[in-house]
């Protein structure tokens, strides 16, 4: 624990607020969100494939949005994207609290990936700002504790409040309520700290930021690898819940506190090994794990070896999560640490589509052939493998190369 307090002491204000804002919100969220499947099955009588394409298609609008996002705070600034994210995001949980027919929870879910992922490139980037970069690998894994454990409290509130239940009215206003409360904080933080955009970032325009982050080669297969990263993640929230939660709710809760916790557990341990080894290679072991974890859940019925399939499942991501989020604040030029992190939102897309596949799969082969169903996504979560390995050689290539030539330093990414 000293250990700890020495590693996350001397953050500025601005990134404890950040993360101390990632619980609020993650709170709130996890209170509910991971519960919606169940939700629109048991309650509402929806079909597991119509569910799944519900679930999808969040992280397919979050997908679109999230680079517009992050290029806007880099031209406009990192607090009004923040703030009017945020307070839109609240009026959206208000919504899933009253909605009672599929296309309006189509509508609901879509606009709940676009302003989460409006927000988060915008609050990535401005941690990144205001964290030096020896700190920022400490910084996101802070932040990933703090996501972590609202993970871990989250559900508890939400099964207390009665999620997944005949009636979700009170956990949805809950979370509603969160984010009002933490857009309150962004608007405090906003007249406390100013920040305004430099004026390399306002002359940008967002086409030439286009431009830049999609030539990047070394960041181009990072997102590559990370589409099938990021799909296989969102089983945990989607094929995993319809699952395991069609039938034994107990039981899924118990594995998504167990993912939480064994963040709490392994997260300090595992940036000790991260900084020691290069970002891509963790990531290549993270997708790795992903897969052997995502095999477990449909392989095993003990509880206790599917908490061990969650633990495996869990050290890939958090290998996966902050290592990505390092390498992109080291990757990317400062003027667009936004659109960069935004542009990052683009792994949501597989997200979506996993989703999507998970509860067709579902659908089509049986809830009765779990081990088949969870041994495909496994091999879909191996593929990320190659694209780390390429993007890790690129990187190399770089580094020697502005080894061999310092005046190339300040040189955009995209140059490579």
């Amino acid at each position: 624990m000293k250990a700890m307090k020495k590693k996350f002491a001397g953050f500025h204000p601005v990134a404890w607020v950040l993360i101390f804002g990632t619980f609020l919100s993650r709170t709130g969220f996890f209170m509910t969100i991971p519960f919606l499947g169940i939700y629109l099955g048991k309650i509402k009588g929806i079909d597991p494939g119509t569910t799944g394409a519900i679930l999808g298609v969040s992280f397919l609008v979050g997908t679109l949005s999230s680079f517009i996002g992050g290029a806007l705070s880099d031209r406009f600034g990192r607090y009004p994207v923040m703030v009017l994210s945020m307070a839109a995001w609240c009026l959206v949980f208000l919504g899933f609290a009253f909605a009672d027919s599929v296309p309006v929870f189509f509508v609901l879910s879509a606009l709940n990936g676009l302003f989460r992922n409006v927000f988060e490139p915008a609050a990535r980037a401005l941690l990144t700002d205001v964290t030096p970069a020896e700190r920022r690998a400490d910084a996101f894994g802070a932040r990933h504790f703090a996501i972590n454990i609202g993970g871990a409290v989250g559900p508890l509130i939400g099964l207390k409040l009665g999620v997944g239940g005949s009636s979700s009215l009170v956990p949805f206003l809950t979370s509603a309520g969160i984010f009002a409360l933490y857009a309150l904080v962004l608007v405090a933080m906003t007249i406390r700290f100013k920040q305004k955009p430099s004026e390399k970032s306002a002359a940008t325009p967002i086409k030439q930021m286009v431009r830049i982050v999609f030539t990047d080669k070394v960041f181009l297969y990072f997102l590559l690898g990370n589409l099938f990263v990021a799909g296989a993640y969102s089983h945990l929230d989607t094929t995993l819940s319809q699952y395991i939660g069609h039938d034994r709710v107990e039981t899924y809760s118990v594995l998504f506190m167990v993912n939480s916790l064994s963040v709490l557990a392994f997260q300090y341990p595992l940036a000790r090994l991260m900084k020691r080894i290069p970002s891509l290679q963790s990531l290549k072991l993270g997708c790795l794990l992903f897969g052997l974890g995502l095999f477990g859940f449909g392989y095993f019925d003990q509880a206790a070896l599917l908490a061990l399939s969650m633990v495996v499942f869990t050290i890939g991501e958090i290998l996966c999560f902050v290592v990505g989020d390092v390498l992109i604040g080291e990757i990317a030029p400062e003027h667009l640490r936004g659109a960069y992190y935004g542009a990052s939102g683009f792994a949501f897309l597989g997200q979506s589509v996993m989703s999507w596949v998970g509860g067709l799969m579902l659908q089509t082969i049986g809830f009765d052939r779990g081990p088949l169903i969870f041994a495909i996504l496994m091999l879909l979560s191996f593929v990320a493998y190659p694209f780390f390995q390429r993007g890790q050689s690129l990187l190399r290539k770089r580094e020697t190369r502005k080894a061999g030539h310092p005046e190339q330093q300040d040189l955009s990414a995209s140059l490579s």
